[in-house]
Parts: structure tokens; sequence; C-alpha cells
């Protein structure tokens, strides 16, 4: 199962620092503290690899459900359609990729970043796609006048997560 059931909030627990919904799986990958430290950013760097072993990174949109992150491929303006995007045909050379959520500050104190590692795919219609979907766009307000439906998103499944540093986001 690919978390199809996460987004029932009856299937959740209520964050109130947030007024966020995250899952209640036990078999989760993240700690409730880097769950929330997720969901409190907006923008994350995917890093991906192409056939010559050459890194490429770029910035994103997310959403999470269990151990299962969501990538758009919006409708802002691209050199190319959504399929010949470089990210989409790293992942399609090389599954495994990362993705990196931080905190900059001046204060380090406060500074904090997760490390995401996993396989991805790119989901082109289906259930779970349905899912990514209606994720994305309850996250992000943009999303909700484009046609995400019609458009591939990139699904990471969480192998691994590392943190550093201040997670809390109490003052973010």
């Amino acid at each position: 199962s690919y978390g199809m059931n996460s987004i029932r909030r009856d299937d959740c627990q209520k964050d109130s620092a947030l007024d966020w919904c995250y899952p209640k799986s036990p078999m989760s990958r993240l700690s409730v503290e880097q769950i929330r430290f997720f969901n409190a950013h907006q923008v994350a760097h995917l890093a991906t690899v192409d056939n010559n072993k050459q890194p490429h990174v770029v910035p994103t949109c997310f959403a999470l459900s269990d151990n299962h992150c969501y990538l758009s491929i919006d409708e802002k303006p691209k050199r190319v359609g959504p399929t010949e995007l470089k990210r989409i045909r790293n992942i399609k050379i090389n599954p495994s990729v990362a993705l990196v959520i931080d905190r900059y500050s001046n204060d380090w104190s406060r500074l904090g970043y997760l490390l995401v590692q996993g396989r991805s795919r790119v989901l082109e219609k289906g259930r779970e796609h349905a899912l990514a979907v209606q994720l994305l766009k309850e996250r992000y307000k943009p999303y909700q006048s484009m046609d995400l439906e019609a458009r591939p998103i990139i699904a990471i499944d969480i192998t691994n997560v590392v943190s550093w540093g201040n997670l809390n986001i109490t003052n973010d």
C-alpha cells in the first residue's frame, strides 16, 4: 500500500502547532519532529543523477504521506514538456534520489535540515497519482487552479532520513 488512506482525517493525528494532519503509521521512517519540520517548509531541493553521474538539483514543491513524498511538475513555464524535464529523464535512468528540506538563519542555533533518500517513480495516472494531486492541491493554493491531474507527479518511496540541527518549528 502506498498510503492510500493516509489523508483520511480519522487516520491522522492533528498537529495543533501547524494545523496539519500527519500520519499515525507506526512504520513511519520519520519522527513526529521530522514530520513537523517537513510540513513547516514550502520548498525542498531534489537531487537526481544523470547517466554521466552528474548531479542535478532543483527546487520543488512537495507533499508528504506516510513514507512517501510527492513532487509536482506544475504549469509554471518550462523550456521542454513535463516528461522531457531533466529530473524526469534522470529518474528513468536512476531512480535513487535525495530531497533536502533546510532552514538557514544567521542565528546558527536555528540551523537545521532533513535529508530524505529514496527510490523515485513517475506517476502519470491511477489512484496514487490522484492522492498525490489531492495532497499537493491542499498544500499549495496556486495548485488549486492548475490541472495537475494531467501532469506527471514524482513519487519518492522514502528509504532513509537523516536530520541535523534544530528542527524545532515554534519560531518559524
